[in-house]
């Protein structure tokens, strides 16, 4: 069975990269029958951040944690089980100062684990989580793609650098951008990245 691993992560009532996102989920998801989908709203459900007792309980072996440690770490075990068992991911953020919404770096915060999601080898370090397909669906009130703002999008070169570290290297970017520059660009936007999704389920 095929799952789809959904990460939402926009605060704003008129997110346009949640529906965009969830609808490219729902169409993988109609292109496989059987496959389900496995959302987390990172912004109405954020998770901890990570903190002293976390740290602490990751670097022992699950049998020596104690109970206060083994609940400090429950809800990360959950989100790795979650990340290993997608086949496809698919990652909504709007550009919020030039990089990720600060619930989806927490979400990265509690998967990146040493020795569950990558190790360290003497050849250097190697990630764990390899044979997944990621979509990042990117909405911006500029154009951070190409041009002369592309130096500040801090975002996609971070979730590819993060991802990859994590051994997932096959990372698209649909983007929705320049959706401050009036809603004829703003409905342009939306249209173009509503046809990529559509040629994406296609081709799945």
């Amino acid at each position: 069975m095929s799952s789809i691993l959904l990460l939402t992560s926009s605060p704003r009532a008129d997110s346009l990269s949640t529906p965009i996102a969830v609808d490219l989920a729902e169409k993988l998801k109609n292109q496989k029958p059987g496959s389900v989908v496995v959302r987390r709203d990172l912004a109405a459900n954020p998770l901890p951040h990570i903190d002293d007792l976390f740290t602490g309980a990751i670097r022992k072996p699950a049998e020596a944690r104690s109970a206060e440690e083994v609940a400090a770490v429950k809800i990360s075990d959950e989100l790795v089980a979650e990340l290993f068992a997608a086949d496809t991911i698919v990652i909504s953020t709007g550009l919020i100062n030039f990089n990720i919404y600060s619930s989806l770096k927490t979400w990265i915060d509690n998967i990146a684990r040493a020795g569950v999601t990558f190790k360290y080898t003497e050849s250097g370090p190697v990630g764990l989580v390899t044979g997944k397909k990621v979509y990042v669906v990117l909405a911006s009130g500029g154009v951070y793609s190409q041009g002369p703002a592309a130096p500040l999008n801090h975002a996609v070169p971070y979730l590819k650098s993060v991802l990859g570290f994590l051994g997932i290297t096959d990372i698209e970017t649909i983007y929705v951008e320049g959706l401050a520059f009036g809603p004829e660009a703003a409905e342009k936007a939306v249209d173009a990245a509503k046809s990529r999704v559509q040629e994406i389920a296609l081709a799945a």
